[in-house]
């Protein structure tokens, strides 16, 4: 079931930026020029990897943020407050531990204002609609991660809205109840009786996308925009398992390694560097736990192969993958992930001997060299972490600057390139 051609919007966003302002008032753009709009009678996916600004997308439609600038619309009229249209559903349940089934729906109907017998007929048909007949009485405590959300379902099913948000729902489900989850939704959201009668997801993970999806909109990040749409036609109901939803999948992989993991083309002149290398959040840990992998795998893999194995989603993969290249510890051709000459390198030494590569590495980066040359020059080879940050605020001004910091020392450190008192908040040279 798909949205009628020329159909108004249930609601949209026109050319929508976003700043958030951080504590030294510098601000970070999180989004930039999104348009998106949701028809009546479609299921919408948000797709992309972390730091794209899709949950700020939702938020901003359900009018718990006002944006930058652009519009927020909804049935094409200016939206000027909180949605009156949308339901959540939360990635973490967030249901009230002290409450019971039935109450944590019926708080929220009561905050509507809706009149007690409704509450209560409203509350009792959505419990029953998700499949938790007999745990009314029930608490959170008692239930699992599965019935969790079935009640934030049921409590978003209740308030009988238009527009059905919903932010990475069954990502804290295991695999078999997240597939039977979106099944009940998906028959809910058929009965055009009931509500909602759009649905907006957020999500990593491709094969739900492509399973859910009438059409997926595919993000790039720092900031968020958007990078294509891609329209999914096969018939309802849909098969995880057919060759179609595969082929689709495969699709919207080639998509995203594209976008975030481009491959460089033979004989093209690529453009000049930035001056400073934005640093991608990952740890020490998980760039080594990616290089020992691809080890293992005659030091190269498919990422997507890699992301199942390791049980991450792809979005954070990708940024341990765009981590390790900035080092130039792998390559990526297309959608293979393999080690480079250092990579090998790196995974055939020693310890000590991994620490001195990881420094040598490090200092190919400006921001490093930089610093390093800082700590060398001053007086006690020691430098507070707000001058570091601010540093960081001058050359990076659209980067998180905390986050940026925190992967700073934490490779530095590994690397032996300084130290790092917690205490005091100061660098030191090693």
């Amino acid at each position: 079931m798909t949205a009628t051609a020329g159909s108004a919007p249930l609601c949209e966003l026109r050319d929508v930026s976003h700043e958030f302002v951080l504590p030294n008032r510098t601000p970070l753009r999180v989004l930039e020029g999104v348009s998106i709009a949701v028809h009546a009678n479609e299921v919408v996916a948000l797709l992309g990897p972390s730091g794209c600004g899709k949950s700020t997308i939702l938020r901003i439609l359900a009018g718990l943020v006002r944006p930058t600038s652009g519009q927020v619309r909804y049935h094409g009229a200016p939206l000027e407050a909180l949605n009156p249209g949308v339901a959540f559903v939360f990635q973490s349940f967030a249901l009230f531990p002290w409450m019971t089934v039935a109450r944590n729906l019926e708080v929220v109907l009561e905050a509507a204002g809706l009149p007690r017998a409704q509450v209560r007929e409203r509350a009792e048909r959505a419990i029953r609609m998700v499949g938790l007949a007999g745990f009314e009485e029930a608490y959170p405590r008692e239930l699992s991660g599965g019935m969790k959300q079935r009640v934030g379902m049921a409590r978003a099913f209740s308030l009988e809205t238009e527009l059905l948000l919903m932010d990475e729902p069954f990502s804290q489900v295991d695999a078999l109840t997240a597939q039977s989850l979106r099944e009940e939704v998906l028959d809910i959201w058929k009965d055009k009786e009931k509500f909602p009668s759009s649905i907006l997801l957020v999500s990593h993970d491709i094969g739900e996308v492509a399973y859910m999806a009438d059409r997926i909109v595919v993000l790039d990040a720092n900031p968020g925009r958007v990078r294509t749409v891609v329209r999914n036609t096969l018939p309802r109901p849909r098969d995880v398992r057919s060759r179609e939803i595969a082929q689709l999948v495969d699709r919207l992989r080639d998509i995203i390694t594209g976008t975030y993991l481009p491959d460089e083309a033979a004989g093209v002149v690529q453009p000049e560097a930035p001056p400073y290398e934005p640093l991608p959040d990952a740890s020490v840990s998980e760039i080594v736990g990616l290089l020992e992998h691809l080890s293992v795998h005659d030091g190269r893999e498919d990422v997507f192969r890699i992301a199942v194995e390791i049980g991450q989603e792809f979005g954070r993969i990708i940024a341990v993958v765009r981590a390790a290249e900035l080092l130039d510890l792998v390559d990526t051709p297309k959608r293979i992930v393999e080690l480079t000459h250092e990579g090998r390198r790196f995974v055939d030494a020693s310890p000590s001997e991994r620490q001195a590569i990881w420094r040598e590495r490090l200092l190919t980066l400006r921001l490093y060299r930089e610093l390093a040359d800082i700590l060398a020059r001053a007086a006690d080879h020691r430098i507070d972490r707000d001058y570091v940050l601010e540093y960081i605020v001058l050359r990076m001004p659209s980067e998180n600057y905390e986050r940026v910091f925190d992967t700073l020392v934490g490779w530095g450190r590994f690397g032996n390139l300084f130290a790092y008192d917690e205490d005091g908040q100061v660098l030191s040279a090693q």
